[in-house]
């Protein structure tokens, strides 16, 4: 049984070890998926210059500049340009749409052109996976020269709902990895033993509890850490009624673990090492317990 209990113990040992590791794991995750975010919205703004570089050459302009890609908000990006410009809605949506199709965090995503002095919107659309949901108006219809500004808000993609979840999801699978670790480490739970610090006297037997050690007759005999637990429970005491449940808990409770026949064993094998002296005696209480018997 203790060869078991050795064993149990490795096995929680094992446990906390994994989720341990799969907490680092997560956490890994979650940062190398940041990482992977933050290349392709660096991609993103790239793709978002080439919008505005293709539509300049569509209204015949090749020399001026697109001025830097503005982030105005979040999943919310503004093409600005250097001089004014005209534009076909069809070419702006098919360019838009080729390129973004590039873009792996673009999914739906609405496109408002707007006049750079009032910040009217001078044409608008939106695109969806689902290409029945695109709304597209105004196709054909060539759009004056003016100052324009683009903007292009993205619907939010799983990847930062899902990094977000892994950081707040860790929070309480780190409570409950602290919890099982400060469960397993409790310390055991001190019997009351009183204060002796030296030897007790169950007839002619003497227990030395702080040295887990029977002397019978001059012959010395070692007991185990719960075996010297449990008779320390029996000599205080003595001709007494132990319940059988009180046992189980004071010994084993505290380490999260109670099984039935543990109690059994170890009881046997005090008998066998108290056997020698033959006033002395562990018997069963049936229904009740066990009882520690000395007869004079």
């Amino acid at each position: 049984m203790l060869d078991s209990r050795i064993l149990m113990s490795g096995k929680r040992k094992y446990l906390f070890g994994l989720m341990i590791l799969l907490f680092i794991s997560v956490i890994c995750v979650a940062f190398s998926m940041e990482g992977s975010d933050d290349f392709d919205i660096s991609r993103r703004e790239v793709l978002l210059r080439r919008i505005g570089h293709e539509l300049l050459l569509q209204s015949g302009d090749s020399t001026s500049r697109v001025l830097p890609v503005k982030k105005i908000a979040e999943n919310e990006y503004q093409i600005r340009f250097e001089n004014d410009l005209t534009f076909l809605p069809d070419s702006l949506v098919n360019t838009t749409q080729r390129l973004l199709a590039k873009d792996p965090l673009a999914g739906d995503y609405v496109v408002n052109v707007l006049n750079r002095g009032n910040s009217s919107v001078a044409y608008g659309y939106a695109i969806s996976k689902n290409k029945k949901d695109d709304i597209v108006p105004c196709k054909g219809r060539k759009q004056p020269r003016a100052y324009y500004m683009i903007n292009i808000k993205f619907k939010p993609t799983g990847i930062n709902i899902a990094k977000n979840g892994y950081l707040l999801g860790s929070l309480p699978f780190l409570a409950f990895v602290g919890f099982v670790f400060f469960r397993s480490v409790k310390p055991r739970r001190a019997l009351p033993d009183g204060g002796y610090s030296g030897m007790l006297t169950l007839g002619a037997v003497l227990f030395d509890a702080k040295n887990r050690k029977l002397i019978i007759n001059g012959k010395t005999i070692d007991l185990t850490g719960t075996e010297t637990r449990l008779l320390l429970i029996f000599a205080l005491s003595p001709n007494e009624t132990i319940e059988r449940s009180r046992l189980q808990k004071e010994i084993w409770e505290d380490e999260g673990v109670i099984v039935g026949r543990s109690l059994d064993m170890f009881i046997s094998k005090l008998r066998k090492k108290l056997e020698l002296d033959s006033h002395i005696n562990i018997v069963v209480i049936r229904g009740k317990g066990y009882k520690l018997e000395i007869s004079s």
